[in-house]
């Protein structure tokens, strides 16, 4: 399997020694057990009223002796393991858990790797997770990444289409980021497109940059599909996105990844 971004980030990425990350590999699955797998979350916002509208499970490793390893080097440890499906299980269970706790109006948004959607029992193992939790599925969005159209198109097709059967939004993550075949965009059953930070970027300061979003927007928006901006990191940035019509955004300018608690402190301050 390979695909450019892991379907569950941290803060921070990458550059975990290889040969490290080989003596690692024993050690995943004892940290499942051992609370070593964290979940955060990205808080959503939207454009519109500025308000707190759900977040996106994000995880990371607290290794008791290396500190935080990145989501990059955590899910290809698990790669290398073959345990990419039981770690993101792992993590959507624990968000899962949390994310009941929210206020009825706030949204989870959870990652599958196109490992998970290749296979012929991943639809209905994945609404068995849900089922099991006190989540409605209207709350709940499901992202996927470009990487899913390098497989069978049609077994992803089928698996999204039977989620969004039970209520759940299916979003196309990090769009940009990839090769970007907009041919695929009307094969998928997708809800919404989730613009990677490379197309937020440079939005104020390069002219092509915004009419390369400013097109993005106006081929979702005739789709039917909602747009979601990642990685807002300025207030022009934020400006740009809302008045180009991106109906919700995430990044830094507003929150950092955090825990439920702090999450729903957040919501209370807004109050």
């Amino acid at each position: 399997m390979a695909y450019t971004k892991p379907p569950f980030r941290s803060m921070r990425d990458g550059g975990l020694p290889s040969a490290l990350a080989r003596s690692l590999e024993s050690e995943l699955v004892k940290a499942f057990g051992q609370g070593e797998i964290e979940v955060l979350f990205q808080p959503q916002f939207s454009s519109a009223s500025e308000e707190l509208i759900g977040a996106e499970a994000l995880a990371r490793w607290q290794h008791p002796t290396l500190g935080e390893i990145g989501a990059r080097d955590l899910f290809n440890i698990a790669e290398k393991a073959r345990l990419v499906a039981p770690l993101s299980r792992h993590v959507v269970a624990q968000a899962l858990e949390q994310a009941c706790h929210w206020p009825q109006h706030l949204t989870l948004s959870l990652n599958v790797t196109p490992e998970e959607i290749a296979d012929a029992e991943f639809a209905r193992e994945f609404a068995s997770l849900i089922g099991r939790s006190s989540m409605s599925p209207k709350r709940l969005t499901m992202e996927i990444t470009e990487d899913v159209l390098l497989g069978d198109l049609d077994t992803a097709a089928e698996a999204l289409a039977a989620l969004k059967k039970t209520g759940m939004r299916v979003a196309l993550d990090d769009f940009g980021a990839g090769f970007c075949n907009f041919h695929y965009l009307k094969l998928l059953p997708l809800d919404a497109l989730k613009l990677d930070r490379v197309m937020v970027q440079g939005i104020c300061e390069d002219e092509r940059d915004l009419a390369v979003l400013r097109a993005i927007v106006t081929m979702a928006h005739a789709l039917g599909l909602d747009v979601v901006a990642e990685g807002v990191e300025t207030d022009g940035q934020r400006d740009v996105i809302v008045s180009e019509g991106c109906a919700y955004w995430q990044g830094f300018l507003r929150a950092a990844p955090m825990r439920s608690n702090a999450l729903l402190q957040m919501l209370g301050d807004a109050a």
